[in-house]
């Protein structure tokens, strides 16, 4: 899976159990969705993402 794959499949993952904790527990689990898309559109505009980075440091080590 490619880095930007990941960091797809985690922001979908975040939005969907923002929308099932919101369902079950609270209203307030639509900010955790807010935050995802706002993360999201920000770093459209600054190539600036901190789950590539922890990504990157975590799961896609160079060799060498």
């Amino acid at each position: 899976m490619t880095l930007e794959n990941s960091i797809r499949l985690l922001a979908g993952t975040l939005i969907i159990l923002s929308l099932i904790l919101y369902y079950f527990v609270s209203p307030y689990w639509l900010l955790l969705a807010a935050f995802v898309g706002f993360n999201l559109v920000q770093s459209s505009f600054t190539r600036f993402c901190p789950a590539e980075t922890v990504f990157k440091k975590a799961f896609f080590k160079h060799e060498g």
